[in-house]
């Protein structure tokens, strides 16, 4: 599992880890829902290797709906793993666009080379575990969920 990280330029966007039993939580947060997404499908990467090693050379798209806004957040790193355990991929890159309950994104990422990745544990699946969406006082937002390793 690798640190939280704040991306270039600082601001409110960023992402990390929570420490929950033997899974470990994941979360983002940014100035859009969007960008909490996006931040969180960096931590759930960073659960298995560094995700500065990782280049963005392929797109994946990945699409998922769901009747609420947390749901939808733990369909969309489902879609992850399941994109990422289908195609032998990691991803580092993520791009969200969200309209009425439909998620519709981009993972970009490269086949997995275990001798520069160093993939350190599988991600099995998002959870419903502590998962949570809101916003914040600041008009950021911040999601979370445990994933199961």
């Amino acid at each position: 599992m690798h640190a939280e990280t704040q991306p270039p330029g600082g601001g409110e966007r960023s992402w990390g880890h929570l420490r929950h039993g033997s899974d470990i939580g994941v979360w983002g947060r940014g100035r859009t829902l969007e960008e909490a997404f996006e931040r969180a499908g960096v931590a759930l990467c960073a659960v298995m290797t560094e995700p500065s090693r990782v280049e963005p050379r392929e797109a994946v798209a990945v699409c998922c709906e769901a009747p609420d806004v947390e749901v939808l957040f733990s369909d969309w790193l489902n879609a992850l793993v399941y994109e990422m355990a289908a195609r032998r991929m990691l991803f580092s890159r993520f791009e969200v666009h969200l309209a009425d309950g439909r998620l519709e994104g981009r993972a970009w990422g490269e086949p997995v080379d275990v001798a520069r990745h160093e993939p350190a544990v599988e991600v099995k699946a998002a959870t419903l575990t502590g998962l949570r969406v809101k916003r914040e006082e600041d008009g950021g937002w911040y999601a979370q969920c445990v994933v199961d390793v």
